[in-house]
């Protein structure tokens, strides 16, 4: 079951249910800061003497804080733990309690130049950031704000003299004296970060690590936000089984369950006609790659059988490139397919389970007559073929008027956010802003499931449903991704998967392809989109073994 993203409204009513059920508030905080002590513990295993410094802030955050701290003496022993208290009691039985256990305690009123906070954060393996909550307000102000200040500049100059410090001898096995880093490890949110919309405050601090509770905040990705989360996990807490989180939002976040539960049956009995038959009419003469990426994403993610439909000079670029593919050379003109090559493609339509279009085509200027007409025959038919619209297809359609009149009922369109802007007569910055209410609204609209692409990926359905990948990697940042994209999701519903399991599905196994291309060559900025499609059956294997 993938994991609901919920509102912070909708986290204040959940907890609210909780304690009037016998959870209170203060078992919740109990259980949030010992989960942040384990993890801590977890962070720095192997490190002689780690020295940890918490921020703590006045609200239920800098609690939950304050518990870690009181636990972490147990969870590691010998560890130097420091708080920086800012506009807390002093009487706080919490602090008290930590104090018992021999945490070091300073008071940001007493920090007037901030000697202390740069020195703690300075000498600091890991810095835990419990200021504010989920209910922060932006901006940050007062002694906050200087504060984050100082940690900022403190974890800045500290990362450049490692990088200038040469490495002259390594620690005996399991016995690490310091980490090769400082981390930072948020408690429910970075501090200056807004949960509902993905504000940042600039002096927010960028975690390694954000434990967020009880379910995953829809701000954690949205940009700017996501940029400072890192590495976002959730810990449930100890909910009462009577509370369903699910009853509260139709937005969730895909995770590796939810994937599993969605990948195609493979029965040993089968044969190529029992996976499907994919027809891609893709490519020109500019661009024949994108047929040919789109093409290996299909068999590599269990197409049965994979059919190009392009003009003959593509083909021909790519033939001895991908020998399992069927080849149609269509009607072209200066390298573009025109509007004759309808009449060769209804017949290969008769023989296809699922139709890709769009991938490598050129611009609307060179087929857009085309892929109207293309459209136009398809809704007209008696069967409901799927259809996924990708890349120049879309960009043919987003200069029609009413363009979405033309797509078939469940029909997959897969927008980057330029393509995104175009179809909805907008700017790249406007669709930004708001990638998950612009995603529900047009999917609504358009009466199709659309996946905006980028990092955290977003997919929304007509009858409201959203998901949102938590997933974001620069290895995806690359020419002909979208094309593999493509190809996955025409592999998927040619299985029969329903259109938005599809969605969902081939999002994550994107990302996860991304990953372990990533992984494979060891940096991400140098990864090729036909390596990002080789990885897929490892994406495929990844899933499954959970």
């Amino acid at each position: 079951m993938s994991l609901p993203v919920l509102s912070v409204a909708e986290i204040r009513s959940i907890e609210a249910e909780a304690d009037a059920q016998g959870y209170s508030y203060a078992s919740m905080m109990d259980d949030a800061g010992r989960a942040v002590a384990e993890y801590a513990a977890h962070l720095l295993s192997g490190v002689t003497t780690p020295r940890i410094s918490l921020l703590i802030g006045r609200g239920n955050n800098g609690g939950d804080g304050l518990v870690a701290a009181r636990e972490l003496p147990n969870s590691l022993p010998g560890a130097q733990v420091r708080v920086y208290l800012i506009e807390r009691r002093e009487d706080d039985p919490l602090l008290e309690s930590a104090q018992a256990r021999g945490v070091f305690v300073s008071y940001a009123e007493d920090d007037h130049d901030g000697r202390v906070i740069k020195q703690m954060s300075a000498s600091s393996d890991l810095i835990i950031d419990a200021l504010f909550g989920i209910g922060v307000r932006l901006p940050i102000r007062d002694s906050a704000q200087r504060v984050l200040r100082y940690v900022r500049q403190s974890l800045n100059e500290r990362a450049l003299a490692r990088r200038a410090k040469p490495v002259l001898s390594a620690a005996a096995p399991g016995q690490i004296e310091r980490p090769p880093r400082q981390f930072v490890l948020a408690v429910d949110c970075p501090s200056g970060v807004d949960c509902d919309t993905g504000a940042a405050d600039p002096v927010a601090l960028k975690a390694d690590v954000t434990l967020t509770f009880i379910a995953p905040k829809p701000g954690l990705f949205t940009f700017p936000a996501a940029g400072l989360v890192g590495e976002a996990l959730v810990v449930p807490l100890n909910m009462p089984e009577g509370i369903s989180l699910f009853k509260h939002t139709s937005l969730v976040l895909i995770d590796n369950e939810s994937a599993r539960a969605l990948l195609p049956r493979r029965p040993l009995d089968a044969n190529k006609g029992t996976f499907g038959r994919v027809l891609l009419v893709a490519g020109s003469n500019r661009m024949p790659g994108a047929a040919g990426l789109a093409a290996k994403a299909a068999y590599r993610s269990g197409a049965g059988l994979v059919e190009v439909a392009a003009p003959a000079d593509a083909i021909s670029v790519l033939q001895t490139h991908l020998l399992e593919a069927v080849w149609t050379p269509l009607a072209e003109r200066n390298g573009y397919i025109v509007t004759e090559a309808l009449l060769e493609l209804k017949s290969r339509l008769a023989h296809a389970d699922t139709l890709v279009i769009g991938p490598g085509m050129g611009g609307p200027e060179h087929n857009g007559v085309f892929v109207q007409e293309l459209l136009l025959s398809l809704s007209n038919e008696d069967t409901k073929r799927p259809v996924i619209v990708d890349a120049d297809a879309l960009n043919a359609l987003a200069v029609l008027p009413n363009w979405h009149t033309l797509l078939p009922p469940d029909a997959i369109l897969t927008p980057h956010p330029g393509e995104m802007a175009r179809l909805t007569h907008s700017a790249v910055v406007e669709v930004q802003k708001d990638r998950l209410k612009v995603t529900a609204l047009a999917a609504a609209e358009w009466q199709a499931i659309v996946i905006l692409k980028g990092a955290h990926t977003v997919i929304a359905a007509p009858d409201g449903r959203v998901a949102i990948s938590p997933i974001k990697t620069d290895a995806l940042a690359k020419g002909g991704t979208g094309d593999v994209l493509a190809g996955l999701l025409g592999a998927l519903r040619a299985q029969g998967a329903k259109p938005f399991d599809a969605a969902c599905l081939a999002v994550y196994l994107h990302g996860v392809a991304g990953l372990i291309a990533s992984e494979r060559a060891g940096y991400s900025g140098g990864i090729l989109a036909s390596e990002v499609a080789d990885a897929l059956p490892a994406a495929f294997a990844r899933i499954s073994s959970g």
